[in-house]
């Protein structure tokens, strides 16, 4: 029969399923802040690992997941959960999803852990091992899920980063997560291209990006601008550099790269959209008019 370990010290007793490098992280900590910990790994030498540091080494996952209520998997992918817990008794567990999914994944994950007699917080970690258990690091996780299963959980989960919950759809962990890393992702080929325009000059790369920086800190109140105007729908009132200027603009940013020997196609994309979004709407607009472009 499963059982749950109760703790004389007060600390939530956890079961962690999954030690690659964050889930090794999260343990760690976890560890360090005297909670009971069990493990369990598909390779049995990274239990091996924290067990000598007072983990408590799983044989199987099923075994893992017997031991508390707290269940927290940080596997490579969605089918490793499947896999990992396929003859585990998920019955009165409380089931915490550290697995990066896509939100539809996150969704169906959920309602297979109800199934299973098991209650479901998902999670979307914004953070790199190192940043675990570095509270001055900012890292945190997003939780989406009941929210009287989250607070019961949150001093636990809060011991390795910051928690923030958005809300009762289990999807809007991985959503809000793919969104952030999205943006991430844009602003990271935005510094490709400027580092590329640079490259065959006489000019060291260590001198610009201070400037980069700088620049780009200077720009995310738009971040904050765009959100209102999505919201309020009004993409013209006191726009700065309006849309039909910006794209007027944009053959000096092509010619600039063809001089430089530099490939246009992490800027085209946009610039595309920029002159759809002319075409369509009024030139006056921001250009807020481009995420209404993408939704299919």
């Amino acid at each position: 029969m499963a059982h749950t370990t109760v703790d004389p010290t007060g600390k939530a007793p956890v079961t962690l399923l999954g030690l690659g490098a964050m889930g090794t992280a999260l343990a760690r900590t976890w560890l360090a802040a005297g909670h009971p910990l069990t493990v369990w790994n598909r390779t049995p030498a990274r239990a091996a690992a924290l067990a000598a540091d007072g983990a408590t080494a799983a044989a199987t996952a099923a075994e893992a997941v017997a031991a508390n209520t707290l269940v927290v998997v940080c596997l490579l992918d969605d089918a490793s959960i499947d896999q990992a817990l396929a003859g585990a008794d998920l019955t009165g567990r409380d089931l915490v999803n550290l697995t990066t999914t896509t939100p539809e994944q996150a969704r169906a994950r959920a309602a297979w852990a109800r199934e299973r007699g098991a209650r479901y917080l998902d999670g979307g970690i914004m953070a790199v091992p190192p940043m675990i258990g570095v509270p001055q690091a900012g890292g945190y996780v997003f939780y989406s899920g009941p929210r009287d299963l989250f607070d019961r959980h949150r001093p636990t989960l809060a011991v390795p980063a910051g928690t923030r919950w958005v809300g009762e759809d289990p999807g809007f962990a991985a959503l809000h997560d793919v969104a952030l890393l999205s943006a991430m992702y844009g602003m990271f080929a935005g510094v490709a291209h400027a580092y590329a325009l640079i490259r065959k000059e006489d000019i060291d790369p260590a001198t610009l990006a201070p400037l980069l920086a700088d620049w780009l800190t200077a720009m995310t109140p738009a971040v904050h601008e765009t959100a209102d105007r999505l919201r309020t729908g009004d993409y013209t009132t006191d726009v700065v550099s309006n849309l039909a200027m910006q794209v007027a603009g944009t053959p000096t940013f092509l010619a600039t790269a063809e001089r430089q020997g530099v490939s246009s196609e992490l800027l085209t994309p946009y610039f595309d959209l920029m002159r759809r979004r002319l075409a369509e709407a009024d030139g006056s607009e921001d250009l807020t008019g481009v995420v209404d472009l993408l939704l299919r």
